[in-house]
């Protein structure tokens, strides 16, 4: 097997990974951060499905394109899904900064949680070195879209410290402030996660009408 080929299936596995670890995440974040009232958690939850989609779309470009698959497919099909995606960064910031300030201002903080704290530090420690092998096997593949990857892998990592800050201070201390302040932190990078995609998206459409 020639490196082309390990490095292509090595890709695929870390996306494979990728799928398998955020659905997980997605599935207990939003589920103990409604139980428990936290909108950082929630927003945590529903930003790693919106990792699952863009992980998914990547795998399919590498499964269908061989090892060889070093530009994304330009296709319509594609172009609307990054639409959709850029959409929900923006819906997914609205509703964060909706329930945090109504939490503030109302005073009314989340019941602690354990699961939640236990999350986040996993989360911490997984996604560096998830993005650090999606990167490196990107560059070495000459892949602009895994190296494209990595990056939402690196903010997921922000995101998991934002929220293990929030959560934390609330178990720890009992600051009920710190889950809807923790939650306002991702707002930048969610917001720039959303431009990110957009112009990738007008990228795409522009390279379209070229052809």
């Amino acid at each position: 097997m020639g490196r082309r080929e390990t490095l292509h299936r090595r890709g695929v596995r870390l996306e494979v990974f990728t799928i398998a670890w955020n659905v997980v995440e997605a599935v207990v974040a939003v589920g103990v951060g409604i139980a428990v009232g936290s909108v950082a958690l929630v927003g945590f939850g529903v930003d790693s499905g919106i990792e699952v989609i863009s992980a998914v779309a990547l795998l399919w470009r590498l499964l269908k394109a061989g090892p060889h698959a070093s530009v994304p497919e330009e296709s319509a099909a594609e172009r609307k899904a990054l639409y959709l995606v850029a959409a929900t960064f923006f819906l997914l910031a609205l509703y964060i900064l909706y329930e945090a300030v109504g939490a503030l201002l109302s005073g009314e903080g989340p019941d602690s949680s354990t699961v939640a704290l236990v999350l986040s530090v996993l989360s911490l420690l997984i996604m560096p070195i998830l993005a650090y092998l999606k990167g490196k096997t990107g560059r070495e593949m000459g892949s602009r879209a895994l190296v494209a990857d990595s990056k939402e892998t690196w903010v997921c990592s922000y995101l998991s410290l934002a929220l293990l800050l929030g959560v934390g201070l609330n178990v720890a201390f009992g600051w009920w402030w710190a889950d809807p302040v923790g939650a306002l932190a991702m707002l930048p990078v969610i917001v720039w996660q959303g431009w990110e995609t957009l112009g990738e998206a007008r990228e795409v459409e522009e390279d379209d009408d070229d052809d």
